[in-house]
């Protein structure tokens, strides 16, 4: 089990986009809001250095987050963060009130196991592809999984592994499913060929005839290399 994220805050009696601001500037906090399950919308102001910590964490995006407000804790997930478009700095942040009973849909990254002892990549020579890194899921708030695991190991070469192949902790399931929407996630594929040209075998009478040519194609390489150096010694002059 992951450690809980802590959030600290406090009440945020000016609102506004101006007043917002000032916060930001002033204040080195980040505004924010506290709404659902059925209780007023609190705003809030987080501390700038502990949001941005947090939300260099992935779990920051996926898990239940606890912020602390008045001596309270309240149980949040993160439902929008908003950000400075050229620099990316921190502007405002929605959470979502849950309990153990809500039920949520989140994306969660899918952690690969097993890939250098997959037999078809040991054993068989080929390669992994990954086509799907993350993958959204249906949970309670209290069974959030960290990451969807995919065992690679029994994976042969030209197999692939797809949605439904997934094995997943009981109460999480993946919305929706069918055979429509059985996605293929990896497969093991043969390494791409490097094709390399042959060496041509010439008679007595084409070897003649390259040789000639071979003369000809010298001195239009020669040719086009002291128009160069003219080229060059043209910039010189010009450069003077």
């Amino acid at each position: 089990m992951s450690e809980e994220i802590v959030l600290n805050a406090d009440n945020r009696v000016r609102t506004g986009t101006n007043k917002n601001r000032e916060i930001r500037r002033n204040e080195s906090m980040v505004p924010a809001v506290i709404f659902g399950n059925n209780q007023d919308t609190k705003n809030i102001k987080l501390y700038l250095n502990e949001i941005t910590k947090a939300s260099e964490s992935e779990l920051f995006f996926t898990q239940v987050l606890k912020i602390m407000l008045d001596g309270n804790e309240e149980k949040v997930v993160l439902k929008e963060l908003q950000r400075e478009p050229e620099k990316g700095k921190l502007l405002h942040a929605d959470f979502m009130r849950v309990s153990s009973k809500t039920k949520l849909k989140v994306v969660v990254p899918i952690k690969f196991t097993n890939e250098d002892d997959c037999i078809g990549v040991k054993n068989e020579g080929g390669v992994i592809t990954k086509l799907i890194r993350e993958l959204e899921v249906s949970c309670l708030a209290s069974n959030i999984p960290e990451a969807i695991e995919l065992d690679l190991l029994e994976v042969s070469l030209n197999e692939s592994l797809r949605l439904s192949d997934i094995k997943l902790a009981e109460g999480v399931e993946i919305p929706n499913l069918d055979d429509n929407s059985d996605q293929m996630v990896v497969n093991v594929a043969p390494p791409k060929a490097i094709v390399e040209d042959e060496p041509e075998v010439l008679d007595d009478e084409s070897m003649e005839t390259d040789s000639d040519e071979g003369e000809v194609k010298a001195d239009t390489g020669s040719a086009e290399e002291t128009l160069d150096n003219d080229d060059s010694g043209e910039e010189t002059k010009s450069d003077n």
